[in-house]
C-alpha cells in the first residue's frame, strides 16, 4: 500500500481562500444587517433626528463635513485607548481562565475551592465593584486590567473546563494503561480535544472584555471611547456619541470575525473542521 501524498500547495491555498472568503462573507451580512437594523429601527420608533443619527449621519460627520479629519481623529485616538486597554484585560481574563480550567481539571478539590469566588465576582454588579478595585489598584491600567479580567474570567472559565473534560473516557483509559499520568493526558488528549471550546471562549471574551474596558473607562480612568461617550452625551454632541459607538461596534465585529478566521484555519489544520461545522 502506498503512502499517503500530503495535500498539494495548490489545494492547500483553495482551502485557505475558502475558509478566509466565508469569513468574509460572514462579515459582510452581519454588517448589512447591522446597518438595515439600525435605520430601520429609528424610522419605526419615530425618534428625533436631533437625537437618533443614522448610517448616513455618521458616515458625513466622519468623512464630508469641514471638520471631518478633526472628527476621525477624535475619534481614533479614543477607540486606540480603548482597545489597548481592552485588550489587557482580554489577555489577563484569558490567561487566569486557562490556568483555573486546567487546575480544576486537575483537581476536584481546587474546583471546589475556587470555583464559588468565581461564581461571585460573576454574580456582583460591576459598577457595584469599581470602586472597590479602585481603591486597591488605583485608577491606572490595572484597574482597566482587573475589570476587563472579571468580565472574561467566568464565561471563558466555563467553556474551556468544558472542553478540557469532554475527552475521551477510552483514551484516557489508554494512556493510564501505558503508564501515563494526568499531565500527559492534558497534554496529549484534554487540551488538543478543547480546541473548539477555547475558541468558543476566545469569542465570548472578545465582546466581554471591551465591555469591561469601556465601564473602566466610564467610571474611574476618565480616558477612551467609554469616558469620552459620557463627556459627547453631557455636551450634547450626538454625531460623537453615534460614530463612538459605531467605531466600537465595527471594531467588535471585525475582531469576532478574525477570531472565527483562527479558530477555523486552526481546526482545519488539526482536522476537526467538522466540530465547527467549517
Amino acid at each position: 500500500m502506498s503512502a499517503a501524498r500530503p495535500p498539494s500547495t495548490a489545494k492547500v491555498v483553495r482551502g485557505l481562500g475558502a475558509v478566509v472568503g466565508r469569513a468574509a462573507l460572514t462579515g459582510l451580512i452581519t454588517l448589512v444587517i447591522v446597518l438595515v437594523a439600525w435605520q430601520g429601527l429609528i424610522l419605526l420608533l419615530g425618534v428625533s433626528p436631533f437625537i437618533a443619527k443614522g448610517p448616513l449621519d455618521v458616515w458625513n460627520w466622519l468623512f464630508t463635513v469641514p471638520n471631518a479629519a478633526v472628527n476621525r481623529a477624535t475619534i481614533l485616538t479614543n477607540l486606540t485607548v480603548t482597545l489597548g486597554d481592552a485588550f489587557l484585560g482580554f489577555v489577563a481574563g484569558l490567561v487566569v481562565a486557562l490556568v483555573l480550567a486546567i487546575a480544576f481539571t486537575l483537581s476536584r478539590g481546587i474546583e471546589s475551592a475556587l470555583m464559588p469566588i468565581a461564581l461571585l465576582l460573576r454574580s456582583v454588579p460591576l459598577v457595584a465593584l469599581v470602586p472597590v478595585i479602585s481603591l486597591i489598584t488605583g485608577r491606572g491600567p490595572s484597574l482597566v486590567v482587573v475589570m476587563g479580567a472579571i468580565v472574561v474570567l467566568f464565561p471563558a472559565l466555563v467553556n474551556i473546563a468544558f472542553g478540557l473534560r469532554s475527552s475521551s473516557p477510552q483514551i484516557n483509559d489508554v494512556i493510564a494503561v501505558y503508564g501515563g499520568n494526568a499531565f500527559t493526558a492534558l497534554r496529549k488528549v484534554a487540551l488538543p480535544s478543547s480546541l473548539p471550546s477555547f475558541f468558543a471562549a476566545v469569542k465570548i471574551s472578545i465582546p466581554g472584555a471591551i465591555t469591561g474596558a469601556l465601564l473602566a473607562e466610564w467610571l474611574s480612568t476618565g480616558q477612551g471611547l467609554g469616558h469620552g461617550i459620557v463627556i459627547a452625551v453631557a455636551q450634547v454632541k450626538n454625531y460623537e456619541v453615534w460614530a463612538s459607538v459605531v467605531a466600537i461596534t465595527l471594531v467588535s465585529i471585525v475582531l469576532y470575525g478574525v477570531a472565527q478566521l483562527v479558530e477555523n484555519l486552526v481546526l482545519r489544520r488539526m482536522g476537526m473542521e467538522s466540530s465547527t461545522g467549517a
